[in-house]
């Protein structure tokens, strides 16, 4: 049995035991053309955009469906600022089921037009939308958001591109909540693909004191990979006042895969069972 084999063993009796999760998550860039109040990463026009290359990209999806992960998750910064994407997702989906986050603000025609082969590939596009009150969602995220969100829904949605809502933080009451459902239905989004989760006191919203502390065995083990190298979660790569926090930094070597989920799988096996994902954060 060769080194990558046993990996591949090891990997696949964790992610059947829910030891670590089947997805590995590529954090193609750092900038965004928000500056959301609890971001991560400290995201916004002025960000370093800190690429992670397409090509590594490509790399990591193909040794990933050596080792027997079964999905990939691309998000940022906003994944559609970094030139190619539509045609990345493309090549990564055709490699394994693939969900994107993004903020959709940026979804031209133009753009919708280079995302409409992604209709016939296992490809979902996650959104953000925080409120069902316009006022509410843009205070969070920023100027015409709603708006701009309200639009590209149910242009993906007739596309055949699945869509999937996450709302962060707790401040809508349940009669609110109901509302941000009612509207989310509206627009061909059913319930399970509405995602809920508190927001995470790292990045910004350490400043305004938002969120809820945690730690590593607060996170479900999740392979992250950036610029900086192989992360435990895709709460870990976060940046603050401008210097990333390498508490959850498993190594700085990204590639090969193989290398960056033997050190998850190192982690995992000392982290004590049954502390991971306490605050249901996923």
């Amino acid at each position: 049995m060769s080194a990558r084999d046993g990996t591949a063993e090891t990997l696949g009796a964790a992610i059947e035991a829910g030891r670590v999760a089947d997805r590995v998550w590529l954090y193609s860039n750092y900038h965004c053309n928000l500056s959301c109040v609890y971001c991560l990463t400290e995201s916004s026009p002025r960000a370093a955009r800190r690429l992670l290359p397409p090509d590594d990209m490509i790399a990591a999806a193909d040794e990933a469906v050596v080792l027997g992960y079964r999905a990939l998750g691309v998000t940022g910064g906003e994944p559609f600022l970094t030139p190619g994407m539509p045609e990345l997702l493309a090549a990564l989906a055709a490699r394994l089921p693939t969900l994107v986050l993004t903020n959709a603000t940026l979804f031209t025609e133009r753009l919708l037009d280079r995302l409409r082969p992604l209709a016939d590939l296992p490809l979902t596009i996650q959104i953000s939308l925080d409120s069902a009150q316009p006022e509410i969602n843009d205070e969070l995220r920023g100027p015409r958001n709603f708006a701009k969100v309200m639009q590209a829904i149910p242009r993906l949605v007739d596309m055949g591109i699945p869509v999937r809502i996450a709302t962060t933080g707790d401040h809508n009451t349940a009669e609110e909540m109901e509302r941000l459902c009612a509207l989310h239905r509206s627009l061909g989004v059913d319930d399970d693909d509405h995602v809920v989760r508190p927001i995470v006191r790292r990045g910004r919203a350490v400043d305004g004191g938002l969120g809820v502390v945690a730690d590593a065995k607060d996170l479900f083990p999740e392979l992250t990979l950036t610029a900086d190298g192989a992360f435990w979660s895709p709460f870990a790569p976060t940046v603050y006042e401008g210097r990333l926090d390498t508490d959850l930094l498993l190594t700085r070597q990204r590639l090969p895969l193989d290398a960056s989920t033997r050190a998850l799988l190192a982690v995992a096996e000392s982290n004590p069972a049954g502390t991971d994902t306490t605050l249901n954060i996923r």
